[in-house]
């Protein structure tokens, strides 16, 4: 092959090398005089609008949506270009805000990914299992009405052999619990007097009326346990948010402490804002 021939091949090669590293083109969606809006731009106006979208939307609708929504934005920005608008000193201190506000939203976005890592997330695991005490904790049921005589008849009923989840459906003022099932609570998680009589049944056992800030109850425990920290595949989310939030508050902490600032409006102490603030 001549040196030429092979100039080329390589030249071949190396572009198409190149063209495998760069980015695929954004598409686009729409012109608005001549301004194109593309994919990429639609993806980060679907994450500044978030939860303002209409629920109902379908993703077709939701893209069609965003992409007016883009077309509107562009037509008005031009006209309050065109109105000079730009040279106004607020216009210019909203600028300076929202580069700030990016950048910062940026910047903790990548310390919180940073942070997670396997290791990050099972020792705050394990740390939260070797702090955690174990407490008594009961599954049970009530049926709420609101006046002893009612409680007394919904009482007879579960006794007589009634049903205690149908009595529940038929009488109870709590729509929150289907059958009047609570699930697992532990003592301090109810009202007292709710709680110092359901803790003394065993289980299968039907209390007598008890009366509560909420009205009546009839209670009846089904199970008795120890309880115990969740796997980690439950709470994973939860410790995932949590070492982020550390690592974005710990970064914060470490530029204050670098850095020379001075309050001149005389304001009170205050605790720190969360990490990432808005």
């Amino acid at each position: 092959m001549t040196f030429r021939g092979k100039f080329l091949c390589c030249s071949v090669a190396a572009a198409f090398a190149l063209a495998l590293s760069l980015p695929a083109a954004a598409k686009v969606v729409a012109r608005v005089d001549g301004v194109e809006i593309t994919d990429d731009d639609v993806a980060i106006a679907t994450e500044d609008l978030g939860p303002t979208l209409p629920e109902q939307l379908d993703d077709a609708a939701r893209q069609a949506y965003i992409v007016n929504y883009l077309i509107d934005l562009k037509l008005v920005a031009k006209r309050a270009a065109a109105d000079n608008l730009e040279s106004d000193p607020d216009f210019a201190r909203e600028m300076a805000y929202y580069h700030d506000k990016i950048l910062m939203q940026d910047l903790l976005g990548k310390v919180a990914n940073d942070a997670v890592t396997d290791a990050a997330l099972k020792k705050v695991y394990d740390d939260a299992a070797q702090a955690h005490t174990s407490q008594q904790e009961i599954h049970a049921r009530h049926i709420l009405v609101s006046t002893e005589e009612e409680a007394k008849a919904a009482l007879a009923r579960v006794k007589n052999g009634e049903d205690f989840g149908k009595v529940a459906d038929e009488l109870s003022k709590d729509p929150g619990s289907k059958g009047g099932d609570l699930g697992w609570f532990t003592k301090d998680k109810m009202v007292p007097e709710f709680a110092d009589a359901a803790f003394k049944l065993k289980p299968g056992e039907i209390s007598d009326p008890v009366k509560s800030p909420f009205g009546w109850h009839i209670i009846q425990v089904e199970e008795v346990r120890q309880s115990q920290l969740p796997p980690f595949d439950q709470v994973k989310n939860e410790v995932t948010h949590y070492v982020m939030q550390q690592a974005q508050g710990e970064f914060i902490v470490g530029l204050r402490n670098h850095a020379k600032i001075e309050r001149t409006d005389a304001a009170p102490a205050m605790p720190a804002l969360p990490a990432g603030h808005p």
